[in-house]
């Protein structure tokens, strides 16, 4: 009976834990465009009031988004990643720089090439802080992983 109190324990607090979830969440995608070429989409769905940092926020403010991809040897990228969202830019005196940041949708795209017509995957992790008015969760990377065919 006490391994049974103690399992539901358990059930509940990794339930109630769940339900708290966090202010975000992002899913990723692959759109092919032409022959080799792929628009790998990057997309983060922010609950208000939360809003997340441009990769191009000032030094000595809060964590900018950063993108790391795995080196593979079967594509190449094109350019830098791109942002696409609506951008504010306000001087924030908590850090006492002008920050870059996103509330609601943002789409980060990359460009890549195929060298091949082999499939792969095109992996990596995305590093971000969300912040409100009056809070910043610490500095999340999550890891992501996207068939290119």
């Amino acid at each position: 009976m006490k391994r049974i109190l103690i399992l539901a324990a358990i059930v509940l607090f990794a339930h109630a834990s769940q339900a708290q979830g966090t202010p975000y969440t992002w899913t990723y995608s692959a759109n092919k465009i032409s022959g080799n070429v792929y628009e790998l989409h990057f997309h983060v769905d922010l609950n208000s009031p939360w809003h997340t940092y441009s990769q191009f926020t000032p030094d000595g403010g809060p964590v900018p988004t950063k993108f790391t991809f795995a080196k593979n040897p079967l594509y190449t990228l094109d350019g830098k990643v791109k942002e696409n969202g609506n951008l504010i830019q306000k001087h924030e005196a908590v850090f006492g720089v002008d920050v870059k940041y996103f509330n609601g949708k943002v789409d980060f795209v990359q460009l890549v090439k195929l060298k091949t017509q082999a499939k792969t995957n095109f992996s990596g992790s995305v590093e971000f802080m969300v912040c409100n008015d009056q809070q910043c969760l610490p500095p999340a990377t999550q890891k992501f992983s996207i068939a290119l065919n």
